[in-house]
């Protein structure tokens, strides 16, 4: 249901509500706010919105950079992190025209939007449902230094293996034996089921949550498939509460795909499926497993696209670091049933027809959500519009373990890049599938890239504590 104005209102006198807080998503997927008083949100608030300088967001545009903030209200929830009652909303970025206003064409939400009609227009479906699996670390402490005479990062967790001579209690977790360990040894029970009560409060329903591999504090909380647009939405929120619900037990969580080394990394792997007219577009009982051609098309737009997906699903120097073979991370380009080896996996467990779906496994949370499911969609859509055979292009499918060819087999095998450089060049060949449609403004992949490859220069002059082991006494 819609909400509208008087609904909003109603809420705010309901809850005894004193301010409204108005969430911004920037270039990089982070959230920032601008804050009013309750007294003074008025159905003139929703209407005009609230003005901001798109460029300290990452937006580079070619109109003036103000722009305006305009409230979804069906985004609006109380955030249970502020001391002061407080309605938080979320919404979209306009350009300032008359006699009206229009949509920035590079703001995330507006992106993933587009691409949810460019699918409809195209009669391929009309709904995509997603289910992202958040995979994080919680520390008891993490700090870092990039000072001249000091460049270091520290992380604890208590629970962690190192700590088995001085934990005192006996309840470490040995190297990689985290996956579903019970109480005592997982210490952050608490913490985790209070944020998925507080998402499902917002509601954003949750399927579980777990200990996953990685000793030193790593978890996962999965929610239920959801439409695309709404659980990019829920994507920004279900980071939000971790973070906010780790300060609040005297914890720090992060997303980082690989801040432990020798452990395994954080990704966000990405279920996917579409229904058009309510009904299931990749079952197929007799495809191979139960999955239709369009299902096997889309899987082939993603796998030709995937070393330019990369620059957008993984777009951090560390993201590179948890793609590497040895651990769960894929690195072949290819797809598989139930194999974690592969980019996209098949998940045997969904059997019935409107529940059978894929996964792409590389991508991890430092991306922008809205970039990344609007961008994994746009991949889809020209595997299926220029119908892209996995099979008959040579990805699959892998039914067993690619870890364990030989390096005979193994570079036979396409893989994906291993340095965000890479990646970016890959997009900047490789883009016309996302700019289809006027999705993708030309304007934001080039700003993208540019801001990326700063980013990269900037990373290259930092001198590494590994160089000082390796070079220090050459």
């Amino acid at each position: 249901m819609t909400r509208t104005p008087q609904d909003i209102m109603q809420m705010i006198q309901e809850q005894n509500i004193k301010m409204v807080d108005f969430k911004i998503v920037d270039i990089n997927g982070q959230f920032r706010h601008v804050t009013i008083p309750a007294s003074q949100f008025t159905p003139d608030t929703i209407r005009e919105g609230i003005g901001f300088d798109a460029s300290n967001y990452g937006y580079a545009v070619v109109e003036k950079s103000d722009m305006v903030f305009i409230p979804d209200l069906d985004t609006a929830v109380i955030d249970p992190y502020c001391e002061i009652p407080t309605l938080s909303i979320t919404g979209n970025a306009m350009i300032i025209d008359y006699p009206e206003n229009r949509p920035l064409a590079q703001y995330p939400r507006n992106i993933v939007q587009a691409a949810e009609q460019y699918m409809k227009s195209n009669g391929i479906a009309d709904t995509m449902l997603i289910l992202p699996e958040f995979e994080f670390h919680m520390f008891d402490q993490a700090g870092w230094s990039l000072a001249p005479n000091n460049i270091s990062m520290t992380i604890d967790a208590e629970q962690s293996p190192w700590n088995s001579a001085t934990q005192g209690k006996g309840c470490v977790v040995p190297h990689q034996k985290n996956y579903h360990i019970a109480k005592p040894f997982d210490s952050t029970y608490e913490c985790r089921s209070e944020a998925c009560l507080e998402l499902e409060k917002m509601g954003i329903a949750i399927k579980y949550h777990h200990p996953e591999v990685g000793a030193s504090g790593q978890f996962e909380i999965e929610p239920m498939l959801g439409q695309m647009s709404k659980m990019a939405d829920a994507t920004m929120m279900i980071k939000y509460v971790i973070h906010n619900t780790a300060l609040k037990y005297g914890k720090v969580a992060t997303f980082m795909p690989k801040p432990v080394y020798g452990e395994a990394g954080n990704g966000m792997h990405v279920h996917m499926l579409l229904l058009k007219d309510g009904q299931p577009v990749f079952s197929d009982d007799e495809g191979y497993s139960h999955l239709s051609k369009e299902a096997h098309w889309f899987m082939g737009g993603l796998l030709k696209h995937i070393a330019s997906l990369c620059a957008i699903t993984n777009p951090s120097t560390n993201s590179f670091k948890r793609l590497v073979p040895g651990f769960e991370a894929p690195v072949t380009v290819g797809y598989a049933t139930s194999n974690r080896s592969a980019v996209i996996r098949i998940p045997a467990y969904a059997k019935t027809p409107n529940l059978r779906r894929f996964e792409i496994r590389n991508p991890d949370a430092t991306c922008n959500p809205y970039f990344c499911y609007a961008a994994l969609l746009m991949a889809g859509i020209d595997g299926i519009k220029n119908q892209i055979d996995p099979h008959e292009a040579g990805w699959g499918p892998y039914d067993f373990n690619l870890y364990h060819l030989s390096d005979e087999e193994k570079a036979k095998l396409t893989q994906l890049p291993t340095r965000l450089d890479d990646a970016l060049d890959a997009l900047e060949a490789d883009h016309d599938y996302l700019t289809a449609g006027g999705v993708f403004p030309e304007e934001l992949i080039k700003n993208f890239i540019s801001l990326k490859r700063k980013e990269l220069l900037e990373m290259s002059k930092i001198p590494h504590p590994a160089e000082f082991d390796r070079y220090f006494n050459l």
